[in-house]
């Protein structure tokens, strides 16, 4: 059975705008892409670098150490130099909450 736990207000996040939350001892990075939520690591997978400081375009994120885009969706790179993904995690909307779903 999986359980939920609330993570943000709906409405606390414009697009293009992210909060960094821990969730089961995990350090990840909540995204507004476009109006749609999606949960990934926090930390870049090519150096340890926080992914807080770049920026998302599109349905992508951006490393601001070397430029490197994953793929919100799925976490894949799509800019060298990062060649592995960034694990990505289910939310979902309910009553006015983002919820992280395990």
């Amino acid at each position: 059975m999986s359980s939920e736990i609330v993570i943000a207000d709906e409405t606390e996040l414009s697009p293009g705008q992210m909060k960094k939350v821990e969730v089961a001892g995990k350090k990840l990075l909540l995204a507004n892409a476009d109006g749609k939520y999606f949960l990934v690591d926090e930390m870049c997978s090519h150096e340890d670098f926080s992914l807080y400081l770049g920026c998302i375009q599109d349905k992508r994120i951006k490393c601001s150490l070397h430029g490197s885009y994953f793929n919100l969706e799925t976490g894949q790179p799509e800019e060298e130099p990062a060649c592995e993904p960034i694990g990505t995690y289910a939310v979902t909307l309910k009553d006015g909450k983002v919820y992280y779903v395990d």
